[in-house]
């Protein structure tokens, strides 16, 4: 072989090699694009409709797995067939796993459902009738039951005022306070 016939092969062979590489890794297990285990809920007060707004953040692959393992059924959030039954996997999975008190008061919360956005799905609920917003207490172990690496991020915003905070496993409470805005009455 002729040292310039060499040079093409030897391009030929990288591009070829590169091509399988990226073959291999747009083909290979989802996980392996994914090592870390993460969730955020945000939690928004909003004073003129006097109720608190929840959203919760998950890793889609992450949350079907969790309820598969929880139910022992094929969860596939993104089946419109099943939509109904997914409602109720995920509001039954959260509730149980994420819980809210909200002026040193426990409240349950209204599901409003969930979207899924490319790899990520995200939960809706909200809590009505709060006139006053100063302090929520929240225990979250989402995905606890799934992975020990689980860092579930908390954002609160209220009263023109955004604290947050990381919660590693095992930790699961926050709690954030707030200055009330206009001298509101805690009456």
């Amino acid at each position: 072989m002729k040292k310039r016939d060499a040079q093409p092969m030897l391009v030929r062979l990288f591009l070829m090699s590169a091509f399988m590489v990226s073959t291999l890794l747009a083909n290979a297990n989802k996980s392996l694009f994914h090592p870390f285990y993460v969730s955020v809920t945000e939690i928004n007060y909003d004073s003129k409709g006097k109720s608190v707004e929840i959203s919760c953040k998950m890793f889609t692959e992450d949350l079907e797995d969790v309820l598969k393992l929880n139910t022992k059924m094929n969860v596939d959030l993104s089946s419109q067939k099943q939509l109904e039954k997914n409602n109720q996997l995920v509001q039954a999975y959260i509730t149980k796993h994420l819980s809210v008190a909200v002026n040193s008061k426990a409240v349950g919360f209204k599901f409003i459902g969930f979207e899924r956005e490319k790899e990520s799905t995200y939960c809706y609920f909200e809590i009505e009738n709060v006139p006053v917003f100063y302090s929520v207490e929240i225990n979250n172990t989402l995905l606890h039951d799934f992975k020990k690496e689980q860092i579930n991020i908390m954002h609160v915003v209220a009263n023109g005022k955004r604290e947050s905070t990381k919660l590693n496993y095992p930790k699961s409470q926050a709690r954030f306070t707030f200055k009330l805005a206009n001298k509101e009455s805690l009456n």
